[in-house]
């Protein structure tokens, strides 16, 4: 006798599978969670993804998520846009924004130096940084990579670059412990590390 199998419920759970962080109990939960849902609630569900996917593009500017041409930072005259605080994804740019305290603007390279992965300095938004450091009055950049082998290796060369245009490049400091995601770290210690980030 064949195994029990629900092909439209097992495609769901793969696909909640093939999400980062997410087992196949978990999965599993989500699924059946997802089928206790009113037909009103699975396409609301469902219009949000797909919205999602059809209207955020990247800031003109920082290249962080957007649903219009400029991010809402890089809009807000509020800002100081002298200062840049480079980050590896949306994720760590928001982690910073929730501790409240950081002032200057973002750009978000997507990704780090990953030689074994494939990845080069082409396949990340560094070519959009260095035309805004050309560009626009910039005083200060804040490498805030996170503190993993890629993470170094990124902020290393970005400051080599910067260095190299006259531009003050600092580096978070670390209370963050290393080899751990900005994305994880408490609003305190994300607090403190912008306060004690140092010069590279």
């Amino acid at each position: 006798m064949d195994a029990y199998n629900v092909v439209p419920l097992t495609k769901l759970i793969e696909q909640f599978e093939s999400l980062p962080g997410i087992g196949s109990k978990t999965a599993q939960r989500l699924a059946y969670h997802v089928l206790g849902l009113s037909k009103a609630e699975a396409e609301e569900f469902a219009t949000a993804i797909t919205e999602a996917h059809e209207k955020i593009k990247y800031c003109s500017i920082c290249c962080n998520f957007s649903d219009s041409e400029q991010c809402p930072v890089c809009r807000s005259a509020n800002r100081d846009h002298s200062v840049i605080c480079v980050v590896e994804t949306p994720r760590d740019a928001i982690a910073i924004e929730n501790t409240r305290e950081y002032k200057g603007t973002y750009h978000v390279l997507h990704g780090a130096i990953s030689p074994l992965n494939g990845i080069g300095p082409n396949e990340l938004y560094i070519k959009e940084l260095l035309a805004r450091v050309n560009n626009e009055d910039i005083s200060e950049v804040i490498i805030a990579t996170n503190s993993t082998v890629e993470g170094e290796a990124t902020g290393m060369y970005l400051s080599k670059l910067l260095k190299a245009l006259g531009i003050k490049v600092t580096r978070l400091a670390f209370g963050i412990p290393v080899g751990s995601d900005l994305e994880y770290a408490d609003g305190v210690t994300l607090t403190k590390a912008l306060e004690g980030r140092s010069e590279m």
